[in-house]
């Protein structure tokens, strides 16, 4: 592998932002608009920044806007989409796969859909889905059975709920994302679920304040609260985990550090501007996130199609 891989890329189809809009997301999370998409640019981008490959997945705010029904004929449209481009250009594209929740019993029929028809790499779930934080027990058989598949799972954060009451007027993903994001891993170590599951393999955000909540949390927990079940503590729990470096700085050790460059939402000068950065901030970050790469997906379809 002499390239990176983006864990963490972004595509859009027409039909796509045409059910976001008619849902009210005109501005998504704020934003001014949406971006353009198209293959074309995907691939020039690549090609610029030496990315080798770029797993695909659906961004903020997801498949699901109010009706499950919906919600399910989407997330197959758009994850029967990333798998055709990955068709059409071989070790170019994998793809994270949407699911609808938090229709649960939907998520269970896409989830096996897009691993035993599409080969997906893994999927893409959102820090909250519809006001739902993972660590919800009706989620509980879906992480059953992204354990049973040692799947990957890429943790994009989205707007809270109440958004409204604390955007302080900003672009959510501004300052809301990264709260979100800490919100629902502090979720995930307090309910469990990192502990009960230790086969998902979970790439979330970089967020500064991470290491702050998992020493106070875990303080609390042993100064004000019962034992907890024999649960490691949160900050252990962390250091399990794989973390995307799109749109963040590093911290100053790679060894779980992953590529992510966030397009199409984040320009493409931006991502060139933040691959220097890193480069300049963890010598030899690139050949550590490419051998993370290889460990976290299956690369089985890219080689099957160099082959």
């Amino acid at each position: 592998m002499t390239g990176l891989v983006d864990l963490h890329s972004h595509f859009l189809l027409p039909e796509y932002v045409a059910a976001a809009e008619r849902a009210g997301h005109l501005r998504p999370d704020g934003m001014p608009g949406w971006p353009e998409w198209s293959v074309r640019k995907q691939l020039d981008l690549m090609d610029r920044n030496e990315i080798a490959t770029a797993l695909l997945s659906v961004s903020s705010p997801g498949v699901h806007f109010g009706d499950d029904f919906r919600a399910q004929v989407l997330a197959r449209r758009m994850n029967e989409a990333a798998a055709e481009l990955g068709r059409d250009h071989p070790g170019r594209f994998g793809s994270f796969a949407s699911l609808p929740l938090p229709d649960v019993e939907g998520a269970l029929v896409e989830l096996d859909y897009v691993y035993d028809v599409l080969h997906a790499d893994g999927v893409v779930l959102m820090s909250n889905a519809g006001g739902q934080y993972p660590g919800e027990p009706s989620w509980e058989p879906l992480w059953h059975a992204l354990n049973d598949r040692s799947a990957v799972v890429l943790l994009h954060p989205t707007s809270p709920p109440q958004w409204r009451q604390v955007a302080l007027d900003r672009p959510r993903p501004m300052i809301e994302f990264g709260f979100d994001s800490a919100r629902a891993v502090t979720d995930l170590a307090l309910t469990g679920v990192f502990a009960r599951y230790p086969d998902i393999r979970f790439i979330v955000s970089p967020d500064g304040a991470l290491p702050m909540i998992a020493d106070r949390l875990d303080l609390f927990q042993s100064t004000f609260t019962p034992p907890s079940g024999g649960l490691p503590s949160v900050a252990s729990q962390l250091q399990t985990l794989w973390y995307d470096a799109a749109g963040a700085s590093a911290s100053d050790s790679a060894d779980r550090l992953v590529f992510g460059s966030g397009y199409c939402f984040t320009p493409p000068d931006a991502v060139s501007r933040h691959l220097a950065r890193l480069d300049v901030a963890v010598p030899g970050w690139r050949e550590h996130a490419k051998a993370n790469a290889s460990e976290l997906i299956s690369i089985r379809s890219h080689s099957r199609a160099r082959t």
